[in-house]
């Protein structure tokens, strides 16, 4: 799905009179994807001489490109600063990324635990990417009993 068709997607949308937040067809998954040691090498910030010249990981942009063909959102989400975005989008256009948009500044040092009133998925990058599979896990959740 291109930039323009995401961008229709989640435009203002309104009901009975208010905003509401938009919600992508089925099928579609919207991919918040990190950098640094995900797609490419770990480079710190405090390194960011490195960042143009990272290794990219080949089967994260395989993968990547192929859910953004198949009409999915990709999102790079990294803790890298406002500071590093020309280098990191020279470096992503570079290799091929295909992408919609980049958060930059996601908080440093793991352990991330998201909290949303949307549904959240989250796949620990591990070394390899492949298409995902289904895998029953244990996962912390609201006691909404309370």
């Amino acid at each position: 799905m291109e930039k323009k068709e995401i961008e229709n997607l989640l435009k203002e949308k309104l009901e009975n009179g208010q905003h509401i937040s938009p919600i992508l067809p089925k099928g579609i998954k919207n991919y918040l994807i990190d950098i640094d040691g995900t797609i490419c090498d770990d480079i710190p910030n405090e390194e960011p001489e490195r960042m143009a010249t990272a290794n990219v990981y080949p089967d994260a942009l395989e993968t990547l490109n192929k859910w953004y063909d198949q009409g999915h959102i990709i999102c790079f989400f990294t803790s890298r600063t406002e500071d590093h975005r020309s280098v990191t989008e020279k470096w992503l256009n570079d290799y091929g990324f295909k992408y919609h948009s980049m958060v930059m500044g996601k908080p440093r040092g793991g352990n991330y635990h998201w909290i949303d009133n949307h549904l959240v998925k989250a796949t620990r990058y591990n070394g390899k990417f492949t298409d995902l599979i289904d895998k029953k896990a244990t996962i912390q959740v609201f006691d909404d009993e309370k």
